[in-house]
């Protein structure tokens, strides 16, 4: 149910670390508020020191717990928890119908829209009013009780019953959007009414919390930690925050005024929590202005999981969608700490990352994974996992120091002069260039292959470099095109079908030619040649039978052939007849040569895999709107130098096409959407080690995700106001002070 809550504006996406210094807690609990119960008095423990089991806070209206049954001093952190949710509004479903005399009727999502406060609960199938479940006192009219307790479920004069509900100016209804109202705007509450600060304070209010967002905003741009080791008064270096406050305060005398020393100590806005919530305010806005940015659109998602310095298995959810001027977008929506790579658990978190932020499966067209399968099934093979596992000693024994990776640079330098001077190779400009051992990657498994290249062609230095280590008995210190950015779907095409006819040549006559590199390689370096006709110790192979095997077939049948047949079986499984087939017609979209690969019934049979798509009328309309568009394409020369889709896609919308042939433009965008390279998501990894580093391996997986998320799309980040991350920082809890009124000066 989680994933029907509707988003308030005053959505917070809470972010927390178990990292919070022992020091800092005075000032934490300086930044309180105190808390008043109903009749506004001060009670003696404080509700935020209540523990409240997230449990409690159910998606389901119909299985909810009454907020009169909480603790009275929580009720209003109750109240709070649903607000930040909102209501519970699943649209999309297959509404369960009931006979009313002739006709069916059930619950329609359209109602939403005329009544904001309108729920629905899936285990009651009844609606519900979330204003009267949070602030209801007592019941003014009969009936008034089913939208709070049992539910109605009289789908035959549901509109009646609804404007009914709602009543007049006094009905207990309205009363409570009253007090709904009031709740969410914190200045018309009896606790801001009491601590009411005078416009002088609000003014320096808000000038201390931007000084503050302006130093975050530069800390998450350039991905830098906030905390010190010693931020006690007397350090003399208090962590980036801190000091990156004080040479602010020093440099303008209007923020210098009110922050740090010269703002009042219970009211400074520079404790731990404090950072965690703006930070977490501004990767909130920033995945809010992805989401605008998508708005209604269709989208695919990638997928990837790495570890973290940590040891934590941390997967990362970008997603891809054509924007309103028809470009290909790729955005990073999510960092989730998963626990296990299973199917079960990925699908897992990502339905928690589509609940939290109200994406629907509805609108999903395309899912990519890189699970670095075919590297999985090489190492299946124990030989081959085991010269694998050769590779990161021997990188790390070579260039685990200063002084043994200079020697292989200069033993490597050695070893070309020597080859030019005897004309083994040629030189000139932009040949033999100084290069270094390749450590292999965790998940980017085309790495294996350039620390095996780069090992090969440096063997005889990395062999002086291993006898010189050996001799000083010092041991104590010890894929390709497809990751291509703007790769495209019509290129993957024609790679996996030449990648799969090479596998098959390779394996039915490439052996030989193996088999004399790796002989040839062996002379060159001085290594014993294993003589192929000889029999196969039996302590590295036995059968039960008894039965003897010469190097030749073992070397080739069971480890070169099942190595390759694995690979080729995992290329099968993954692109099928019906995927290729699926691929192909894509295909028939390529605007080269004037679309010379164009067919309208492979068009016709793509659109058909997209039923929720293309409507029957649709189906009927399209082959003659296709036949229209390409016509129309071939004879407008601005289709002339267009080489790839995404190129077609722009234009198409530069010249207002999209409006001419609404169908194929939307053919066009769901090829697009399908994701083919998983670059973004490497990218996201790469900012994670920069982000979360061996000094800072102590993060919280949702102070992390808060970091990455505006780290990561930082242009998109530029575009939200200072006034937007303000205004939901404030919302997130209550405040001793409130905002001044936005004046022009202030607007940024």
């Amino acid at each position: 149910m989680e994933k029907y809550f509707k988003k308030r504006t005053r959505n917070s996406i809470d972010s927390s670390s178990a990292n919070v210094e022992v020091e800092q807690e005075a000032n934490v609990e300086a930044e309180q508020e105190p808390q008043y119960s109903e009749n506004n008095v001060v009670v003696d423990r404080n509700p935020d020191e209540v523990e409240i089991d997230e449990k409690e806070i159910d998606a389901d209206p119909g299985s909810r717990r009454p907020i009169d049954t909480f603790d009275v001093n929580i009720r209003d952190r109750i109240r709070r928890e649903y607000v930040a949710k909102g209501p519970c509004q699943p649209k999309g479903l297959d509404f369960p119908r009931k006979k009313y005399g002739k006709d069916y009727r059930g619950f329609r999502d359209v109602w939403y829209k005329d009544y904001v406060w309108l729920e629905y609960s899936t285990s009651e199938d009844a609606a519900y009013c979330f204003w009267c479940f949070l602030f209801k006192r007592g019941y003014s009219a009969p009936g008034d009780e089913t939208f709070v307790s049992s539910g109605f479920s009289n789908w035959k004069k549901a509109n009646e019953r609804f404007r009914a509900h709602i009543g007049s100016a006094t009905s207990s209804h309205n009363k409570s959007r009253i007090e709904y109202e009031n709740f969410v705007n914190q200045r018309q509450s009896v606790s801001y009414v009491v601590r009411k600060a005078s416009t002088r304070q609000e003014k320096e209010y808000r000038i201390r919390l931007t000084a503050t967002l302006d130093v975050i905003r530069f800390l998450l741009n350039q991905g830098l930690a906030f905390r010190g080791d010693d931020e006690s008064s007397t350090s003399i270096n208090r962590g980036n925050f801190l000091e990156m406050l004080h040479w602010y305060s020093l440099r303008n005398d209007e923020v210098g005024q009110v922050v740090l020393k010269n703002a009042p100590g219970n009211n400074q806005m520079i404790s731990p929590k404090i950072q965690k919530e703006m930070v977490n305010a501004c990767a909130v806005e920033t995945t809010l202005e992805i989401l605008g940015e998508l708005g209604e659109g269709l989208f695919s998602i990638m997928v990837d999981e790495s570890r973290d310095c940590s040891v934590k298995e941390q997967m990362a959810i970008v997603i891809r969608y054509v924007n309103k001027n028809g470009e290909i977008i790729e955005r990073f929506l999510s960092l989730v700490h998963v626990k296990e790579t299973t199917s079960r658990c990925l699908k897992e978190a990502i339905d928690f990352v589509f609940s939290k932020l109200g994406l629907s499966l509805s609108r999903l067209r395309g899912q990519g994974y890189d699970g670095a399968s075919n590297m999985r099934v090489c190492k299946a093979n124990r030989h081959v996992s085991d010269f694998f596992g050769y590779l990161t000693p021997i990188v790390t024994a070579c260039g685990s120091s200063c002084k043994r990776a200079d020697k292989l640079r200069q033993n490597e330098h050695d070893r070309m002069v020597e080859m030019i001077e005897k004309g083994e190779i040629n030189s000139g400009k932009g040949l033999n260039q100084e290069t270094s051992l390749h450590r292999p990657g965790d998940t980017r498994w085309g790495s294996h292959y350039t620390t095996v290249i780069r090992l090969v062609s440096m063997w005889p230095s990395v062999v002086k470099v291993l006898e010189s280590i050996f001799s000083d008995g010092d041991d104590a210190e010890q894929s390709g095109k497809c990751k291509d950015r703007e790769q495209n779907i019509l290129n993957a095409i024609n790679m996996i079908a030449g990648l799969k006819e090479e596998l098959q040549t390779f394996r039915e006559s490439g052996w030989d030619d193996l088999l004399q590199e790796v002989e040839d390689f062996c002379r060159v370096n001085e290594i014993d040649v294993t003589n192929m006709d000889d029999i196969v110790p039996r302590r590295i192979r036995m059968k039960r039978d008894g039965t003897v095997v010469t190097n030749y077939h073992y070397y080739r049948v069971e480890i070169f052939c099942q190595v390759v047949d694995s690979i080729i079986q995992e290329m099968r499984n993954r692109f099928s007849e019906s995927s290729t087939d699926l691929l192909n017609c894509m295909a028939c979209l390529d605007p080269r040569n004037q679309f010379s690969n164009f067919n309208v019934d492979k068009l016709v049979h793509l659109a058909t895999l997209y039923p929720k798509d293309f409507s029957s009328t649709e189906m009927t309309i399209l082959p003659h709107q296709l036949k229209s568009f390409l016509i129309d394409a071939r004879r407008d020369t601005r289709f002339s130098d267009v080489e790839d889709l995404g190129t077609l896609s722009k234009k198409i919308v530069e010249m207002m096409k999209d409006g001419f042939f609404p169908l194929v433009y939307r053919l066009i965008k769901l090829v697009l959407l399908l994701p083919v390279a998983t670059a973004s998501v490497e990218r996201v990894f790469s900012a994670m080690k920069f982000v979360k580093s061996e000094l800072r391996n102590r993060m919280g997986d949702d102070w992390l995700n808060d970091i990455m998320v505006v780290y990561n799309e930082r242009k998109m980040f530029t575009t939200v106001s200072n006034e937007r991350i303000l205004v939901r920082f404030q919302n997130m809890d209550t405040r001793r002070n409130q905002l001044s009124q936005l004046t022009k000066d202030s607007v940024t």
